[in-house]
């Protein structure tokens, strides 16, 4: 039934006919229950943080099928493919580099040519280095080829910044429609070359992977976001991190610098090294906080570089794709005694990874036997480390110990010591020790 059009009820009467201070305090009352309910579904249902664009660096000389492999698995979760066309080496020498054109094509990604310039180069001839480049880019469309940009990855000095920004600024104009990105250096932040060299380029990439000391390793990601932060201030273009997914080994002389880095091909170097590994999980978890918190003008993720079954640094591929799809990382190192096959025949110590992420190898694998037996460990039971490790003892008995860090890739296992015991010797005991 319709309500009286005439009545003067107070519950019916029209809010403007109220008194000016009950209809305020009514619609403040009604803008904090707006509020409280807005609040309130906000903190059941917090928007989740946006997924950066993932470009991916294509590193390798050789087109192996391991190399198509990883190219085709990982299609689907990468934007553009860096690819490398050429390197040019400390002595001034070129290294071309022919990939696969069909492989790229079925991608369907724009494509970046990416030219490695030795940081060393002793003569940087300018001219001569930009005639090399426009010949790569004509070989390339010649191929069928079309790069969305052409990417300089030139590793130089700081004092050699003003140099670099001239030939960069010549290089765009003969190079022009296509973009020229470059890749940029922590070292050079502190450099007022720095802005004017990233306002010559159209979009640029900061590596926060480097091997400045040994002791700090490849990546800090507290350090990693220091850097993000500076760069972002320095340059108003498009901006990308690269971020590591693999290791390196580096080598140092005698008088503690470094003599080499060795990633992607063997360098055969001598002297002191020691192994430096992106983990997985680290890694992940520095994704999820820069998704939750970008840079100003942060456009996306360079993931450096493909794994393939070929590469024995980079990470396995099902923990590579988990990581881009942003999938839980789940560790499953587990030791265990695997009985020799013939009389008397030693058993083997094994680690197995059972989870879907590459997991860095323990540190110490310890070998507690019997009470009993412990005292006279010696006597009952002998053997020795393999594959990294060395049987070594101490106050709490005997354990394997790894040399050289290194990931034990998702589904593997490596067999890491052997034991032969005496008869009627209880099987001993094995407890991984992880440590750093």
């Amino acid at each position: 039934m319709p309500a009286n059009r005439n009545s003067t009820s107070p519950t019916t009467m029209p809010l403007a006919f109220l008194p000016a201070r009950f209809a305020r305090r009514s619609c403040l009352c009604l803008i904090w229950m707006l509020l409280a309910v807005l609040l309130a579904a906000c903190s059941r249902h917090p928007l989740p943080a946006e997924k950066l664009s993932q470009d991916v660096y294509i590193w390798q000389r050789q087109w192996t099928p391991s190399l198509r492999t990883a190219l085709s698995a990982s299609n689907a979760q990468v934007a553009r493919w860096h690819v490398l066309a050429a390197e040019l080496g400390a002595s001034g020498r070129w290294i071309d580099i022919t990939p696969d054109a069909e492989a790229l094509a079925n991608t369907g990604r724009p494509l970046l040519m990416t030219v490695r310039i030795n940081g060393q180069l002793a003569r940087f001839d300018a001219a001569a280095i930009q005639d090399h480049l426009l010949e790569l880019l004509t070989t390339w469309r010649q191929r069928g080829l079309q790069p969305a940009a052409l990417e300089i990855d030139y590793d130089c000095a700081t004092a050699r910044l003003p140099e670099y920004t001239a030939f960069l600024r010549s290089l765009k104009a003969r190079i022009a429609p296509t973009d020229l990105t470059v890749t940029a250096l922590p070292t050079w932040l502190a450099s007022p070359q720095l802005a004017p060299l990233l306002a010559v380029a159209d979009a640029s990439t900061l590596q926060v992977h480097a091997v400045l000391d040994p002791r700090l390793g490849l990546f800090d990601g507290e350090r990693a976001r220091d850097w993000m932060r500076q760069y972002a201030a320095q340059t108003r273009r498009p901006w990308h991190v690269a971020l590591p997914a693999y290791g390196s080994r580096v080598s140092w002389d005698s008088q503690g610098r470094i003599a080499a880095v060795e990633s992607e091909r063997p360098l055969l170097a001598g002297g002191l090294g020691r192994e430096l590994m992106a983990e997985p999980q680290v890694m992940a978890r520095f994704v999820a906080e820069v998704e939750a918190a970008p840079p100003p003008g942060l456009a996306g993720l360079i993931w450096f570089r493909l794994p393939t079954g070929d590469d024995r640094r980079a990470w396995s591929l099902s923990t590579w794709l988990a990581v881009l799809e942003r999938k839980p990382l789940k560790g499953g190192l587990a030791v265990q005694l695997v009985a020799g096959q013939g009389n008397n025949a030693p058993a083997d110590i094994r680690i197995d990874n059972a989870g879907n992420a590459d997991a860095p190898l323990p540190l110490r694998v310890r070998v507690n036997l019997a009470p009993r037996d412990a005292a006279s460990s010696g006597n009952v039971c002998s053997g020795d480390g393999i594959n990294g490790y060395t049987l070594e003892s101490d106050a709490r008995g005997r354990y394997l110990r790894l040399g050289q860090a290194g990931l034990l890739r998702a589904g593997s296992s490596r067999t890491i010591g052997w034991l032969r015991c005496a008869d009627g010797t209880p099987a001993p005991e094995l407890t991984l020790e992880m440590g750093s």
